[in-house]
């Protein structure tokens, strides 16, 4: 399945590139102004902090929400309390877009996420001309040298990287790239079945100063608290905010 999902991701944004050249995405990328700063809005607290997912649907539960507004539905999570937004921009299975992340980055002022089947330096150069502040790398996906040419260039572009992992192994490859912010993935990519105690499991190798964010298995405030107890500094939550009310569902989430 991610295999597949990387596949076509590259091959979705070489028909983009055919439209958009490499250059003229990189000029403006660098044409942006400074990308809002991720580290310091999901640093440790008091309480867990909350990526708020824009998510149409998966491949694993289907569609979702329809989201005709997704920068109507950020602005509501930002005035819920999210941290950061979220917005999947993959196509194919998750029924997202480029607009998507565009209108999302001008309607809020609290970072934004691109969350993408990411593998070639075209697709970091897009997601800072499309106003982005952070940049998602699956390690599962990306050899070593891959991942940390990718990691440096959106660096480089002054975005934060969300370095996902899904076992030890990852997240020592996430270390070793100096990520600031590692996430564990319940959900395997690979099979797509959830292991909600993988974090947990995962959380002691990742050191402090690291942010540790849980992704995926999140319904309920009990499932936040899960996650905060076992050593989360930051839940991301998607499903759950776009099958019902998102400004209720945060303020549960976040103990209001």
């Amino acid at each position: 399945m991610l295999a597949d999902l990387v596949s076509g991701a590259i091959q979705d944004a070489s028909l983009r590139r055919a439209i958009r050249s490499l250059a003229e995405v990189e000029a403006a990328a660098l044409a942006r102004p400074a990308a809002v700063d991720a580290l310091a809005a999901l640093a440790p607290a008091a309480r867990v902090r909350i990526i708020a997912e824009v998510k149409r649907a998966s491949p694993s539960r289907g569609v979702l929400a329809e989201i005709r507004d997704p920068a109507a539905l950020a602005v509501s999570y930002q005035t819920g309390g999210a941290s950061a937004i979220s917005v999947l921009t993959e196509g194919r299975k998750f029924g997202g877009t480029l607009a998507d992340l565009e209108a999302v980055c001008e309607a809020v002022s609290v970072p934004v996420l691109r969350k993408d089947f990411i593998a070639e330096p075209y697709q970091v150069f897009e997601a800072r001309a499309a106003g982005a502040d952070l940049v998602l790398l699956i390690v599962a996906a990306l050899d070593q040298a891959t991942l940390a040419t990718l990691f440096d260039l959106t660096s480089q572009l002054g975005m934060a990287v969300l370095v996902e992992t899904h076992s030890a192994d990852e997240v020592s490859r996430a270390l070793d790239l100096g990520a600031g912010l590692v996430g564990v993935n319940a959900r395997d990519l690979t099979t797509f079945e959830l292991d909600q105690d993988l974090f947990g499991s995962l959380a002691g190798q990742i050191p402090s100063g690291v942010i540790r964010v849980a992704e995926s298995a999140v319904m309920s405030p009990a499932d936040v608290q899960h996650y905060r107890e076992a050593g989360a500094d930051v839940v991301l939550v998607g499903e759950a905010l776009v099958t019902g009310n998102p400004v209720e569902t945060l303020a549960q989430f976040l103990g209001n």
